[in-house]
C-alpha cells in the first residue's frame, strides 16, 4: 500500500530535532510520497536540503504563502519566478488568500494569487490553494482564470458541499486531512457525496493533527488516521482509498 501526503511542511523548524525519524515512521506505514509546499524565500534552502537528502520521496512546490504576503511581496514573487525557471518543481503552492489573521494585505494577496496562477499556467504546473475565511475572494479569481490550463488542489478543504462542487468545477482536487476526523470538522457529513476521484490525502504537518493526536504536532505517519476515517465514510478498504488517492495525486503532479 503506497500512500501519498500531498501537503507537508517537513522542512519546518518543528522537525529540526527528529526529521529523519519522522520520515522513517511515515515510510514504515507505507507513506512514500511527500509533496512539500513553499512558504517564502527564507525556507527555500531548507526545502532543497530536504529534497537532496530524500530524492526518491520528496517533491517540491514553489510559491508565496498568502500569510507571508507583506510589503516586500513583489520581491518574494520575483524569487518564485526565478526559482521556477531554474529548478524542478511539481506545483506552484501554496498560494491563495487568508483573511483569518489579517486583512491588511488583501489587495496584495489577490495580486500575488493571480500572478502565481499565471506563473503556473506558463510552466504548465498545478496550483495548490490555501484558503482561510476567503472562499468568495478565491472563487472570484478562479472564475476569471478558469480553463484547461488551470488545475491543482484545494488544500485543507473545509468548506460546504456547495463550495466543494464549485472547487472541483475548476479542475481542483480536494485536499483532505486531519479536519475530517474532528467532531466539529463538518466535512465528514457530506464527503460521501464527493467522488473519491476528486480527493487527495494530506497532513499539512506540523499543523492540524488528526484525532487522537489533535493539538499535538502533526506528522505524515498520522495520515493513516485520515485513511481510516475515509475508509469508514466511503465504506471501502484503506488499500483502495490509498490506491485511488495516490493515483489522483499522480494525475495532478505528473509523478
Amino acid at each position: 500500500m503506497i500512500v501519498t501526503d500531498t501537503h507537508t511542511h517537513l522542512y519546518s523548524e518543528a522537525f529540526d530535532k527528529d526529521r529523519s525519524a519522522v520520515i522513517k515512521a511515515a515510510l514504515d506505514q507505507g507513506i512514500e510520497r511527500f509533496f512539500i509546499p513553499a512558504i517564502d524565500s527564507t525556507y527555500t534552502q531548507a526545502m532543497f536540503t530536504l529534497r537532496d537528502a530524500h530524492p526518491k520521496n520528496i517533491f517540491l512546490m514553489m510559491g508565496l504563502h498568502p500569510t507571508h504576503v507583506k510589503e516586500n511581496y513583489k520581491d518574494e514573487l520575483r524569487h518564485v519566478e526565478e526559482m521556477l525557471s531554474e529548478q524542478k518543481f511539481y506545483a506552484v503552492g501554496e498560494i491563495g488568500i487568508d483573511l483569518y489573521w489579517d486583512t491588511t494585505f488583501l489587495e496584495q494577496q489577490q495580486k500575488a494569487f493571480r500572478f502565481q496562477i499565471q506563473l503556473a499556467k506558463k510552466h504548465r504546473l498545478p496550483i495548490v490553494i490555501h484558503c482561510r475565511d476567503a472562499f468568495d475572494e478565491i472563487f472570484e479569481i478562479l472564475e476569471s482564470e478558469k480553463g484547461d490550463d488551470l488545475f491543482g488542489i484545494f488544500h485543507c478543504f473545509t468548506g460546504t458541499l456547495e463550495q466543494a462542487h464549485k472547487a472541483i468545477s475548476y479542475n481542483l482536487k480536494l485536499g483532505i486531512g486531519g479536519v475530517v476526523t474532528f467532531k466539529n470538522g463538518k466535512i465528514d457529513t457530506f464527503l460521501e457525496d464527493i467522488p473519491l476521484k476528486d480527493i487527495v490525502l494530506e497532513t499539512d504537518s506540523p499543523y492540524l493533527a488528526p484525532v487522537p493526536y489533535r493539538g499535538k504536532r502533526n506528522e505524515s505517519a498520522y495520515l493513516i488516521k485520515v485513511l481510516e476515517k475515509l475508509s469508514d465514510i466511503y465504506g471501502i478498504s484503506k488499500e483502495k482509498i490509498a490506491q485511488t488517492t495516490t493515483e489522483n495525486s499522480k494525475n495532478v503532479f505528473g509523478i
